[in-house]
């Protein structure tokens, strides 16, 4: 099946992926560089001339659309997008650069013995690279996880997935409910204001994942997520708990004291740059950059 949308010309090759919204194909550009794409197509249904298409997937094309201008290597490029009117329904496509795998795809094939250092610090300067760069451009990503990180057969880390990344201005009244469960940060667990860190809370926990191969806090309600992320980092003390939660306090969460060795099976080193990135409080917690600086990354 050829699909021809100037300038993009491409063969649908395979189904790949199936959300509530819409389908992910592989496609092969026809013509030009023959380069792989990600084709993603939704179809809206419902009245299209009164505001039809979801907030997110008009978040997303105009987020990706502003990311594009940089073009940055760790940041997913988005090549086109277009809207074809269908009767009551709306037609979306987005076309974008094709990645081999996903992260949890990546470390579901690592050998058992686990990821070199090398290998751990490669991929974690390159998200950390993405990260900056988005935090730079006022964008919050709110869903960090591995199923939105790619990775290429050629080692390139690229962040996908913009549908619940928001541009960051002061006083914005954010959703409670993103980022998935495992990878979500106190404060939006806690209904708390949010804002950049919630992502470094997330790669804090893509960090500890690269190490660990399965995730690092594996909660299946809120309340049981905060208990595990307080076996790991220690119970907060009462001052450090957000004042607008309507959360309240409790020793009951996990016991007292903070814990400076997260993982025992990690150097100083590595356990300096978790704990900075699981910092409980967002204003401890360790920026992109700051990162990006961090010992760990320096050359040996």
């Amino acid at each position: 099946m050829d699909v021809c949308t100037k300038p993009l010309c491409y063969e649908l090759l395979a189904e790949v992926g199936e959300g509530s919204y819409g389908t992910v194909y592989k496609a092969r550009e026809v013509g030009g560089k023959q380069r792989l794409l990600a084709v993603k197509k939704f179809n809206i249904r419902g009245d299209t001339t009164e505001g039809g298409i979801p907030a997110f997937m008009i978040r997303e094309v105009a987020l990706m659309r502003k990311l594009n201008y940089l073009n940055h290597p760790n940041i997913v490029r988005l090549l086109e997008a277009s809207t074809v009117p269908d009767g009551r329904s709306l037609n979306l496509t987005l076309v974008l650069e094709y990645i081999d795998q996903d992260l949890s795809t990546y470390l579901s094939n690592a050998p058992a013995s686990g990821l070199s250092r090398e290998c751990i610090k490669d991929v974690m300067q390159q998200l950390l690279q993405g990260l900056d760069y988005l935090h730079t451009n006022m964008v919050l990503h709110r869903d960090l996880k591995p199923e939105n990180i790619l990775v290429s057969s050629c080692g390139e880390v690229k962040i996908a997935d913009f549908g619940l990344a928001r541009l960051y201005t002061f006083n914005i009244a954010l959703t409670p409910g993103v980022v998935t469960l495992w990878y979500r940060a106190p404060e939006v667990l806690l209904n708390s204001v949010y804002m950049s860190s919630v992502d470094m809370w997330s790669a804090g926990c893509i960090f500890a994942e690269l190490f660990l191969l399965r995730p690092l806090f594996k909660g299946y309600t809120e309340v049981q997520q905060l208990q595990k992320i307080f076996e790991v980092i220690g119970l907060p003390s009462e001052e450090d708990w957000p004042k607008d939660s309507p959360v309240s306090y409790s020793i009951s969460y996990g016991s007292k004291g903070s814990n400076t060795m997260l993982l025992h099976n990690l150097g100083p080193c590595e356990n300096n740059l978790l704990a900075q990135c699981l910092a409980f409080r967002p204003s401890h917690r360790i920026s992109a950059a700051k990162a990006l600086a961090h010992p760990f990354f320096m050359k040996h």
